[in-house]
């Protein structure tokens, strides 16, 4: 959650006016212990790559990797591009949840 704090300070950086944003602020630390505490730190973090756990309800847990890319003409909007490693248990796990969903053709 503290990595979500820094993130949350590239936005606010952004756009220092936005009265949406002081309220989210105003009541994430009203109402967040750990979030009034991490806030004044000003740490702030841009996300450019790292991986991510989730959990599925059928197929179980996945492990994926990510990159963050940047759009050059709009600081508000990141690409981000999800890979598993060739050959993981998250590979196919992934490639079984497509197989549910592709066009009986193509199969």
């Amino acid at each position: 959650m503290r990595r979500t704090v820094a993130i949350l300070g590239i936005d606010v950086g952004r756009h220092p006016g936005d009265p949406e944003l002081a309220a989210l602020i105003g009541e994430l630390s009203m109402k967040s212990p750990e979030f009034a505490d991490w806030w004044p730190e000003h740490e702030v973090l841009r996300r450019s790559h790292g991986t991510k756990r989730y959990h599925h309800p059928v197929i179980g847990d996945l492990t994926v990797s990510y990159e963050a890319l940047a759009v050059p003409d709009d600081q508000d909007q990141t690409l981000f591009v999800y890979s598993t490693e060739p050959g993981s248990p998250s590979a196919a796990a992934l490639e079984l949840l497509a197989s549910w969903t592709a066009d009986p053709a193509v199969r």
